[in-house]
């Protein structure tokens, strides 16, 4: 087997992961697909380039050495073809940024501000739930910008080179329940009030499910978790079945409560990427006023801001 750029690029995931299961996920990849390619990549270059056990995968001496080759060549890759195709974007009818995000009300908002400009942007739109993998779009010039959130607890991953700046330094999140669900009735919900639910939680979204297993632990609560998208966690929380994570800017439902936790056990930091500070200040002002104007439109979330002791501003 011939090495190829891509075959570094999985050493490279897979060394930052510190698990293939890991890796498997933020490369889009199934984990037997991943230990596959491992074994050829492996046995192409004549020995072990991890060790593996229960706490993940470390590097051998053969693989801290093919790794402090191959980070620059993939560098330098990713360089060549993020200069490519922004140049290949700038059509004469006008910027195209790509932008990139995981989930969030106030993407329509920025995108509408974006196409409002003189002369207008018409910018295209991918939507992840890894955070990781949208960062290394970026930084291999896939995409302009991403608007992404940090869970607490678990950084992320940001390629070297990106130009990173906080949108919201911690933003809590809430816990969206059945509106006839007991604690639906107060203010703010503590954790020991739902100590015998199930939480359902998207795993894909990079420190989401570890994040809470660890505040749901140090509440003296043992996990009962089970995985989902959110648009199921909701549908199911409606009726009673789990309880979810939400997002304070999310939609209220006549079916669904959404309430602050009290304490505000989980939070996460909102942060917007791209290559240059020139990419990050074209695009930072309409998503900052997007963000507010949903969290202005939130009667939960409005409420938590006018507390004298909330109301984070934007950075």
């Amino acid at each position: 087997m011939d090495l190829e750029v891509r075959h570094l690029r999985v050493l490279c995931a897979i060394a930052d992961a510190g698990s293939l299961h890991r890796a498997a996920r933020e490369l889009g990849l199934a984990q037997p697909s991943l230990s596959t390619q491992l074994r050829r990549i492996e046995q192409a270059l004549g020995g072990r380039l991890f060790t593996r056990d229960r706490t993940g995968c470390r590097p051998t001496p053969l693989g801290r050495l093919v790794l402090g080759r191959a980070r620059p060549l993939v560098r330098e890759l990713g360089a060549l073809v993020a200069e490519a195709r922004a140049a290949a974007t700038r059509a004469p009818g006008g910027p195209r940024p790509r932008i990139g995000a995981t989930a969030s009300r106030a993407l329509p908002g920025w995108l509408r501000r974006l196409r409002a400009r003189v002369p207008p942007a018409d910018p295209t739109l991918h939507v992840d739930a890894s955070a990781n993998a949208l960062l290394r779009m970026v930084a291999e010039g896939g995409l302009d910008l991403a608007f992404v959130h940090e869970v607490e607890g678990s950084p992320l991953r940001v390629p070297a080179g990106l130009s990173v700046r906080v949108l919201v330094q911690r933003e809590p999140q809430f816990v969206s329940l059945a509106a006839d669900h007991p604690a639906a009735a107060r203010h703010e919900v503590r954790l020991a009030d739902l100590a015998g639910e199930r939480w359902m939680v998207d795993s894909t979204v990079d420190g989401e499910w570890d994040g809470l297993c660890r505040v749901l632990r140090e509440a003296g609560i043992e996990p009962r978790l089970l995985h989902g998208d959110y648009l199921t966690a909701y549908t199911l929380a409606a009726t009673g079945e789990v309880v979810t994570v939400s997002q304070p800017t999310a939609r209220p439902r006549s079916d669904l409560a959404i309430r602050p936790l009290r304490g505000d056990p989980i939070g996460v930091r909102l942060l917007l990427a791209a290559r240059t500070e020139a990419e990050l200040e074209d695009g930072y002002a309409e998503l900052a006023d997007a963000y507010w104007e949903v969290a202005a439109q939130s009667p939960v979330y409005r409420a938590w801001l006018d507390h004298t002791d909330h109301a984070p501003a934007p950075v």
